[in-house]
């Protein structure tokens, strides 16, 4: 049974940082890539940023420079560190990987408001 566990969404304001975890369980999380993806009410959901197993990521433009994903292997756990944010980055976050099918966790709210 493949799971991802999202966690460390909240209410922050502008200029300030969060941290986004997750966890997977039930693939190999060593040869897996991992992704987070953002979506508002009424857009569709886009790409955040990727890691692939062998380290090497990519970004949306809008969030290069302010964002940074990277991977434990040991703990099987993607992270995603958000700083700088903004209120345009609102949205909830969700973790993904490829595996053998695709799958999505459950999504972690991130409020950036003053």
């Amino acid at each position: 049974q493949v799971q991802l566990v999202e966690s460390g969404g909240g209410l922050v304001q502008p200029g300030g940082s969060l941290r986004l975890s997750c966890a997977a369980s039930g693939i190999i999380f060593s040869i897996s890539v991992m992704g987070w993806y953002r979506q508002v009410p009424g857009k569709q959901r886009d790409l955040v940023a990727v890691i692939t197993s062998g380290g090497s990521t990519n970004y949306a433009q809008s969030v290069k420079g302010r964002f940074t994903i990277s991977r434990d292997n040991a703990k099987n756990t993607v992270y995603l560190q958000m700083n700088s944010l903004k209120p345009e980055d609102t949205a909830v976050y969700y973790c993904y990987t490829s595996g053998s099918g695709d799958y999505w966790g459950q999504g972690t709210q991130v409020t950036v408001s003053s």
